[in-house]
């Protein structure tokens, strides 16, 4: 995992539970305190030329609450409300919130919600700067801090994540922001068979195909009924 600091903010109208939301914090080694506000529209003047990676936000807070805040800084990545009305729940997941913390929160509890933060991060930080190449045999894949070129030929087959997508190869598997029904409308991926809703695999890898299953390489791959049909033409040549 990503040992990266996320740079955060600390909003709370009350001072106890700033600083105790800061103990916490600084018990994150991921966690890097870029500022600590009163108020909302002290934070908002101090990210007018700032960005960070997370707001650690209360929300009954006067003239602009939490979750009013969290709409107008939407472009950061994660919010997580620590609040202690446990009624804001639903809205704050409206706002797209990461997590929702009851006040008087627990170190297991905060560190819990810090542990999956940081492998969120991760995922995206791998997913986030995948491209395609100008040619067509050829991808590029952000893997770490590097770019990694793939040949089209060593993908086994494709897994769709909902926004995600995990390419394949016989020795390892890489995420990529991009649905997968996106991927086979381009034109490298062209040569890749719909299994399933949730699968394709490459043509040539196809070693086995039964009612259920399709077999490439050492992968078994369930076939949908959908696409049952398709699969079944493909075998009687």
């Amino acid at each position: 995992m990503s040992t990266k600091p996320y740079s955060c903010i600390i909003v709370d109208d009350n001072e106890i539970d700033r600083l105790t939301v800061l103990a916490h914090a600084r018990r994150c080694k991921t966690l890097q305190i870029a500022g600590i506000f009163q108020s909302a529209s002290e934070a908002l003047l101090f990210l007018q030329n700032r960005n960070v990676d997370i707001l650690l936000l209360d929300i009954d807070m006067p003239e602009v609450n939490g979750l009013e805040l969290r709409r107008r800084l939407m472009q950061v990545p994660a919010c997580i409300f620590i609040t202690s009305y446990p009624d804001y729940a639903a809205d704050s997941f409206a706002v797209d919130a990461f997590d929702y913390l009851v006040k008087p929160i627990h170190a297991d509890r905060f560190a819990h919600t810090i542990t999956r933060l940081e492998l969120f991060f991760e995922i995206k930080n791998k997913a986030r700067l995948f491209d395609l190449s100008l040619g067509a045999e050829t991808i590029f894949v952000k893997d770490g801090h590097q770019q990694i070129k793939l040949n089209l030929y060593e993908i086994v087959y494709l897994e769709g994540l909902r926004d995600y997508t995990r390419i394949v190869t016989s020795e390892r598997q890489y995420t990529v922001l991009a649905s997968i029904g996106n991927l086979l409308q381009q034109r490298p991926f062209q040569s890749f068979l719909r299994v399933h809703r949730s699968y394709a695999v490459q043509r040539h890898y196809i070693d086995r195909i039964d009612a259920h299953h399709i077999y490439a390489r050492q992968f078994m791959l369930p076939v949908g009924r959908s696409y049952r049909a398709v699969l079944e033409s493909i075998s009687a040549r």
